[in-house]
């Protein structure tokens, strides 16, 4: 009995360590901090980027982003640095600066090393990847030279290399960024997966992204139309027919209704999230939707006792006393447009007024009534407006940019960077600087920020001397006009 006894002790200490022994593999689990993992998915990184990307580009933020103001869509009602073109009191080239290299260039960089490097996924679902961050990379950087010029490229994901980077020509950057465009476009197998629900563009969907970067090439082909037409009519010939062809195609971000993946335009006008009442529209841009009867005005903006009132730019304005962007822009889980069908098909009847490729009246309706039915219109409504002399293709004007330009301007709204970069190149509107400017002209460029001061001094006083001075008046190399 006694025997017994003792095997049985024996058992009960034993059994404890045997059952560690054999859990001994998974012990590591308890031991993972899932709020800063040793490893992360390729997918994971490239969402964050896609994210970035879009909060980038669309946020309304006088800390970050002020290009509303700069077209006249939008203006403020006390604080007025911002539309008189103050942006160095907030620092806002080093925010737009920063967001653009830290959040979205050196993650889809990670991603993309990742997803090189993981021989466990299919290689043409990992090409596939590969080509998704490519193509963000280059929509990111191809905005930031239309921004800056000459920027930190080759060297300037790669710190522990290159502690100061040095600084590459714009026009060598966007030629590179084409050839890269190709590079990725050959990759796309469009019957394969792509990073599937951490696509927060397309959601895994490969033709969409193959028609994204056909977009893309044709954005940026024509951006180089005043100083490289031949390479640009080349480019858009040969992309026009796999670009998008409605809505549908749009590159649009879905954002949700809660934070911290709300729309951040809600964070600066929504009531449930904001108190402060800083936006309303713009007077120029109002008083051209009133002028032609535009029927986006509704889903642009509120009413003042019935009629859309725009305010002063560079001057103080009354919220109660002045349109403001309406619900449906400053809903939560409003979507953002990298890119739309609208304006591949501007970029066509500008192809077809540069180098007879189709008929610019066919492409400029498609684009209005793409625009107006993307925003709730009918295709009715885009009828008549498009019937009316002010805006019908053979009579708005005798000068095509000034046509294609305003209704460009019109479509852009809420797309404040894109709308300026537009603004630049076609030259028009015609917007009169705001009320007391700090700068004799609206902005053609940010400042270098004041980190490459003290961080890279060497290189950005080379770029800057190219330039002459650091200073908004420089033009980037594609506007030559």
């Amino acid at each position: 009995m006694s025997n017994i006894l003792t095997m049985k002790k024996i058992f009960l200490y034993i059994a404890p360590l045997l059952i560690l022994a054999s859990c001994a593999k998974n012990l590591d689990d308890y031991n993972y901090d899932q709020k800063n993992p040793a490893v992360v998915p390729a997918g994971a990184l490239f969402s964050n980027a896609l994210k970035a990307l879009s909060d980038n580009v669309t946020t309304p933020s006088v800390n970050t982003n002020v290009f509303r103001f700069w077209v006249q869509q939008w203006t403020a009602t006390t604080y007025q640095d911002e539309p008189q073109y103050d942006f160095v009191t907030r620092n806002i080239p080093q925010s737009f600066w920063g967001a653009f290299y830290r959040d979205v260039l050196m993650d889809l960089q990670e991603s993309k090393r990742i997803a090189t490097e993981d021989e466990e996924v299919e290689e043409a679902v990992r090409n596939n990847q590969i080509a998704c961050t490519e193509i963000a990379a280059i929509y990111a950087w191809s905005g930031m030279v239309n921004t800056w010029g000459d920027l930190p490229y080759t060297q300037a994901l790669n710190i522990e290399e290159n502690g100061q980077p040095s600084y590459d020509d714009a026009a060598t950057i966007y030629a590179d960024l084409l050839s890269r465009l190709d590079a990725a476009i050959a990759l796309i197998n469009t019957g394969e997966a792509g990073f599937g629900d951490a696509d927060l563009l397309y959601d895994g969907d490969m033709a969409g992204w193959l028609k994204f970067a056909h977009s893309l090439k044709l954005r940026m082909a024509i951006t180089l139309a005043d100083v490289n037409p031949a390479e640009a009519q080349a480019i858009i010939s040969a992309s026009a027919s796999l670009a998008f062809t409605s809505n549908a195609d749009n590159a649009s971000f879905a954002y949700k209704t809660a934070t911290p993946n709300n729309n951040p335009v809600s964070n600066a006008l929504n009531p449930a999230f904001t108190s402060r009442r800083d936006y309303v529209g713009g007077k120029p841009f109002i008083d051209e939707l009133n002028s032609l009867n535009d029927p986006r005005r509704p889903f642009f903006f509120t009413t003042i006792n019935g009629a859309y009132v725009g305010g002063g730019i560079g001057a103080s304005n009354e919220f109660a006393l002045t349109s403001s962007p309406s619900n449906k822009v400053i809903a939560p889980d409003f979507e953002a447009l990298l890119m739309d069908y609208s304006e591949v098909e501007f970029i066509l009847a500008e192809a077809a007024e540069r180098w007879g490729m189709g008929s610019a009246a066919t492409h400029y309706n498609n684009a209005i009534e793409a625009s107006i039915t993307y925003w709730g219109g009918t295709s009715s409504q885009a009828a008549a407006y498009l019937a009316q002399p002010s805006v019908a293709y053979a009579t708005a004007s005798d000068n095509w940019k000034e046509k294609i330009g305003i209704q460009k301007w019109i479509a852009l709204y809420n797309r404040g960077f894109d709308a300026w970069v537009e603004w630049k190149r076609l030259d028009y509107p015609q917007l009169s600087p705001a009320s007391g400017a700090v700068t004799p002209n609206i902005p053609y460029r940010l400042t270098y920020p004041p980190s490459e001061y003290t961080l890279n001094e060497t290189n950005v006083n080379g770029a800057v001397s190219k330039l002459g001075a650091d200073d908004v008046s420089h033009k980037i190399f594609w506007d030559v006009n």
